[in-house]
């Protein structure tokens, strides 16, 4: 049983629980460059709103959204109102209800501004609402306008930091398509921006127990010691989606797996994981660490990796199987589409403490089961000292940290059956965030959005850090570029091609089973 003996904790909390210990943000605006899309409906305004509840922003906190859709500050307003109450009653506890009194509050300081993210006069009207005040600018809008946007925030003036007066973007992915391109975007924004105002936004980076990483590993006395090539066998970091493209076919054609998840969000889970101790949780200081981790990975061998497609296939059993159809059956795909939805692959870290010991990536769309996970595999026990008894196997000895849909920690280890004979179980030790923290519901920005507010970038790429993770993909997106990288199919409904399996049995390992 696991018991919470002490709680400190350091995050963001939920709408239900007051913060703790936690500075109220400056006063400033919020500027959402393509807010009437889905992305703030979804994420941003139900994030802004609990962190409002937790009394995290400032009185003068504002929100402007510019966009060109015909709108006024009433009709934004009731699209978010409908979205944040779907938010609160499907993804809360039964307890859970809106908080007029707050969202009415945020809701006062909601306007619109209508003008084209590539024309001047737009900027110059933002520049006149934001005179003399601090400003957070959120690009939810297609990579293609992330260079003109900031260009022109750099020529209005709207980058200047005059007066004590910050200005801070905040860019989502895709940063860049390989690494040139990544190169070119990175230096394009440092002619308007300084490093210390671009915060380069991953989600993954919000969620607990990705942020938990470091505390399992630092704050524990029992598993640092353990987290080295001489105790693990081998690191496997899956992100595993149950859904097909759904209405992303353009995006997803010229995307794929491999540019849309493994140089982002699964380098980073990986160098969270990889890293050596920070010297203290400032933001350079574990860059700078996590930087080093990328450094060290090679260009993943072209042997190395596996892509795939899926094709028609069915979820479920018997009568209530779902039928699910092929990639290239999906909306807006190309016939004969060599674009992969699965992509899986190797990579060796040359440092002290990773030499020989191989991460294995995983991601893919219309898989069995959506799960984000890392499992941390231990080298075997000596079998010797069983050889007499009935036991013919030990139970592998893993370390699964579950990311989502659930969010904690699983140990899998041996222990004897009851009974006069020894013979051996295997069994499991789990922790879920849910059964011991109660929080409200949350969208993973909280706790980014706030670091943003404050001007905390620890949870932020760097430019060095996203160059190193298209750096080591760079050679898979040649190759496949240039039509020399085949297809592996699979079923949807299935945990992935059979290649992908044979990268594993090469060296007697194994997938973990995503249906487990």
């Amino acid at each position: 049983m696991v018991e919470v003996l002490a709680s400190a904790r350091s995050s963001v909390p939920g709408p239900q629980e007051k913060a703790r210990g936690l500075a109220v943000a400056p006063p400033g605006a919020f500027v959402i460059f393509g807010g009437g899309g889905d992305l703030t409906k979804r994420l941003l305004m139900p994030a802004i709103y609990n962190l409002a509840c937790a009394g995290l922003l400032n009185d003068d906190f504002s929100i402007i959204v510019v966009d060109w859709a015909e709108m006024t500050d009433e009709s934004l307003v009731a699209q978010f109102r409908e979205s944040i109450d779907d938010f609160v009653n499907k993804r809360g506890t039964s307890a859970a209800v809106l908080q007029n009194d707050v969202w009415d509050h945020l809701t006062a300081n909601i306007s619109y501004l209508r003008g084209s993210f590539e024309e001047e006069s737009t900027f110059a009207a933002l520049n006149e609402r934001l005179r003399g005040r601090n400003a957070v600018f959120y690009m939810a809008v297609a990579a293609r306008f992330f260079g003109p946007i900031v260009d022109f925030l750099g020529e209005s003036g709207l980058a200047s930091e005059d007066d004590g007066v910050y200005r801070r973007v905040i860019i989502e992915k895709p940063f860049g398509a390989d690494l040139v391109s990544a190169k070119a975007l990175n230096a394009r924004m440092l002619k308007s921006l300084d490093e210390t105002q671009i915060y380069r936004i991953d989600h993954y980076l919000g969620k607990e127990t990705v942020q938990n990483i470091m505390a399992l590993r630092f704050s524990n006395g029992f598993f640092e010691p353990l987290w080295n090539r001489q105790n693990i066998d081998h690191i496997q970091i899956t992100a595993a989606e149950t859904v097909g493209v759904e209405k992303r076919g353009r995006f997803y054609e010229g995307t794929g797996a491999i540019r849309d998840m493994v140089p982002n969000h699964l380098m980073q889970l990986l160098s969270m994981t990889a890293m050596e101790a920070p010297t203290s949780f400032d933001a350079d200081a574990v860059r700078d660490e996590k930087a080093k981790v990328l450094s060290a990975i090679q260009p993943v061998k072209l042997e190395d990796v596996v892509r795939g497609q899926y094709v028609s296939g069915s979820f479920g059993i018997g009568d209530e199987a779902e039928a699910l159809r092929g990639y290239r059956e999906e909306p807006d795909i190309a016939m004969g589409s060599q674009t992969e939805t699965y992509a899986a692959m190797k990579l060796s870290i040359d440092n002290w403490r990773w030499a020989g010991v191989p991460f294995y990536l995983r991601t893919g769309k219309r898989l069995r089961k959506r799960k984000t996970e890392i499992a941390i595999h231990f080298k075997q026990a000596p079998y010797a000292l069983f050889r007499d008894t009935p036991v013919d196997k030990l139970t592998p000895n893993i370390m699964v940290l579950h990311i989502q849909p659930t969010e904690g920690v699983t140990m899998q280890f041996s222990a004897k059956v009851p009974g006069p004979a020894v013979r051996l179980g295997g069994v499991r030790m789990k922790f879920d965030y849910s059964d011991w923290f109660s929080d409200g519901p949350s969208t993973g920005y909280e706790t980014l959005i706030y670091d943003c507010l404050i001007g905390d970038q620890t949870l932020f790429q760097r430019a060095d850090t996203i160059e190193g993770g298209w750096r080591i993909v760079q050679p898979a997106l040649e190759r496949a570029a240039a039509e020399h990288s085949p297809l592996c199919f699979y079923p949807a409904g299935l945990d992935g091609p059979r290649e992908a399996d044979e990268l594993l049995a090469r060296s007697g390992r194994r997938w973990l089973d995503l249906s487990r």
